[in-house]
């Protein structure tokens, strides 16, 4: 098991979540992907797209449904702060993924973390558990509670 996995791993037993990782044998690393590869609908895919607050230099995570799109302005708006382009360098320092494969859960330092109100559509979600082959399922109110994100709209 690689590091990653192994984090997403530790960081689910750790707030009591039992649920299998999977391990695909395709990339998951689109919504596309990932929802031909779970047998679900690409809503129920929670990507994992990062920005960069340019006013704390530090990255700023939103949990959305495949088929949205963050609309920056929006995103700016509830992070407080201007938003930007986060390199892959930042992303894999302070979550410890690599782009692709980018989990809500197990990164290396605490994550200002948002969450979009679609995904509390479905009694499951699928998320990406640390490489582009591996994700999990799991509810999306505990998804939510687990990660600490908070609830906002910030898809256009």
């Amino acid at each position: 098991m690689s590091k990653s996995v192994a984090r997403v791993r530790a960081a689910l037993d750790g707030a009591g979540v039992a649920t299998e990782i999977l391990e695909m044998p395709d990339s998951t690393r689109t919504a596309e992907d990932a929802a031909r590869a779970a047998g679900c609908a690409v809503d129920q895919i929670a990507k994992s797209i990062i920005f960069r607050g340019q006013d704390t230099g530090h990255v700023v995570l939103f949990l959305t449904a495949g088929g949205n799109r963050v609309d920056p302005a929006r995103a700016s708006a509830v992070a407080g702060q201007p938003l930007g382009k986060a390199d892959a360098v930042l992303i894999r320092e302070e979550t410890g993924f690599a782009i692709g494969g980018v989990a809500p859960v197990g990164h290396l330092k605490p994550v200002t973390a948002f969450f979009d109100p679609r995904l509390l559509d479905f009694d499951r979600v699928w998320a990406a558990a640390g490489t582009p082959r591996h994700i999990f399922a799991i509810a999306p109110n505990r998804l939510l509670d687990l990660t600490g994100a908070r609830l906002a709209d910030f898809t256009g």
